[in-house]
């Protein structure tokens, strides 16, 4: 088991968690194909939950390298910018046709696009193990967030409501922003 505690593991302890995640954000995806969006949601935070806790182990552990970056960011994009876009699309959207579908669609792959976007700028400009005292632009974690808000509040507001606040949170993603690290 020593492979868990050595950093050029593709396998240590922190890889592990954020197959974890990656792992959650498939089966959310699944749930998502059959309309069954309280455990995709379910699913999503525990994601969230490892995703969180693979950063903390890789930094204590020293545990970090290039693979566990690219790793991360994979997770990150399937958790944080595919689930949250597909479950819009599904539980909001699926009703929509000719247009309104096009724009919905337009408005989904510019937020899938910026998330992606934003991942591989943050890769190329890190380092592993280093952690930054601020975020530029929203993490693509709180843009989720925000995305599972907007989807709590599509009951109030019409889908084109759900649609300008997607592409809004898509624009903060690769903004000057400044997010404080935790």
């Amino acid at each position: 088991m020593k492979f868990l505690w050595q950093s050029n593991s593709h396998f240590n302890l922190a890889n592990l968690f954020t197959m974890v995640n990656i792992t959650c954000g498939l089966l959310a995806t699944y749930f998502i194909t059959q309309n069954q969006f309280i455990p995709a949601i379910i699913l999503a935070w525990i994601g969230g939950a490892f995703d969180i806790f693979d950063g903390k182990i890789a930094r204590k552990y020293k545990l970090s390298n290039e693979f566990g970056v690219q790793l991360d960011s994979f997770a990150d994009f399937l958790s944080f910018v595919l689930v949250p876009t597909f479950l819009i699309f599904q539980a909001v959207y699926s009703t929509l046709e000719g247009i309104s579908l096009a724009a919905v669609a337009v408005g989904s792959i510019y937020y899938v696009i910026s998330g992606l976007r934003r991942l591989i700028q943050f890769n190329i400009n890190a380092d592993a193990g280093e952690v930054a005292k601020y975020f530029t632009g929203v993490p693509t974690p709180l843009g989720a967030i925000l995305l599972w808000l907007t989807y709590l509040s599509a009951p109030w507001i019409t889908w084109m409501g759900v649609l300008a606040l997607m592409i809004f949170i898509g624009a903060l993603l690769n903004s000057k922003v400044k997010i404080p690290h935790p």
